[in-house]
């Protein structure tokens, strides 16, 4: 976890748009050879070989996060991790990042240098450059918006169009863990709104807790499969909940596929937790959303080099599209899978 800084407050103003940032910049370092020109022009300058991966993220608050228990620390780290795992879900490898934000000025300037601090140390930890960005002001709290840029051949470069019958469905990690432990935050903030001289006990719950104020992407993933001799046929992170990210695949590849809920990877204290909070463990991890774990596919001739591998589990297999797409419950039930993840948009819809 990060530590926190004394409470210091000096106004964004004191700064101006520019000075502030030059001041929030300041430490970034240049690595990557593919960066030619970062920080300080119109426009970063950057030279790739091969096939150029691009993604975007916006995250608001009151939306995607909680100030009053996210630490901005971990937000400016999360930020970057949600972008790098969109990228290794496409089997490439994040080069660049921009981070753009709009603030209100009820922030000090030592709010946003946490946010940078965990901006900075999301960006050495996936070996990123930040080459640019903006700020602005905002009348409705802070609004991240992060671009990140990426690199991979093309004949290895991963859809998730090209799920195959017979192919095998398989995750990384374990799924549940990010949504209990904001259920579990939000729950102490109701009490803590009662009773704000409370003291919580979260070291039951310190794993689940982890997953959600400081998820990983799997970097690891690419390069293990290239080891693995593993090419997959579809990938995509788990970001809105395995059953969003299932339909995702098999709507793009124009396939069917059968999960089995006993193969589906739980932590300890999902199960647990679950169990206390009344919640069935597999809709959880079937809907939770935010593990930025991976979901992808193999041929079946694949299946000796993936066996047994402790960063993979295989849950399932891709079926033709007329079969539909379903859970087989311990029971041996077999039900369809009905997309549940989180969604940004739903309130609004409505």
């Amino acid at each position: 976890m990060f530590e926190q800084k004394d409470n210091q407050k000096t106004p964004i103003s004191s700064y101006g748009e520019f000075g502030l940032i030059d001041h929030l910049t300041k430490g970034f370092q240049i690595k990557q050879t593919t960066t030619v020109k970062g920080i300080g022009d119109d426009a970063a300058v950057l030279s790739f070989k091969g096939e150029v991966v691009v993604t975007t993220d916006l995250l608001v608050e009151g939306v995607h996060f909680d100030l009053r228990y996210m630490p901005l620390k971990h937000l400016g780290y999360k930020a970057v991790v949600v972008n790098v795992s969109d990228v290794y879900a496409m089997n490439a490898t994040p080069s660049q990042i921009t981070v753009s934000i709009a603030v209100s000025n009820r922030f000090p300037v030592e709010a946003l240098e946490e946010l940078y601090e965990g901006i900075s140390t999301a960006a050495k930890v996936y070996d990123v450059d930040v080459v640019g960005g903006d700020t602005t002001s905002s009348t409705s709290g802070l609004l991240i918006s992060i671009t990140a840029i990426g690199t991979a051949a093309a004949d290895t470069i991963t859809y998730r169009d090209g799920a195959c019958e017979n192919d095998l469905l398989v995750v990384t990690g374990d799924l549940g863990a990010a949504y209990l432990g904001l259920q579990v935050l939000e729950r102490e903030k109701q009490v803590f709104a009662v009773n704000p001289n409370s003291q919580p006990d979260l070291e039951p719950y310190s794993y689940l807790i982890e997953r959600q104020l400081k998820p990983e992407a799997r970097k690891d993933i690419p390069a293990l499969l290239k080891e693995l001799d593993v090419l997959p046929t579809s990938m995509i992170d788990i970001s809105d909940g395995l059953s969003s990210e299932l339909l995702h695949i098999c709507k793009q590849s124009k396939v069917g596929c059968t999960v089995y809920e006993e193969k589906i990877p739980l932590d300890p204290q999902v199960i647990t937790t679950c169990e206390e909070f009344n919640m069935d463990s597999t809709t959880i991890a079937l809907n939770g959303g935010e593990d930025y774990e991976l979901l992808f596919t193999v041929k079946t001739e694949d299946y000796p080099k993936i066996k047994g591998n402790p960063n993979m589990t295989i849950i399932g297999h891709i079926v033709k599209e007329t079969e539909g797409i379903h859970l087989v419950t311990r029971a041996n039930t077999k039900i369809p899978i009905i997309a549940k993840g989180w969604n940004s948009l739903t309130e609004d819809e409505d």
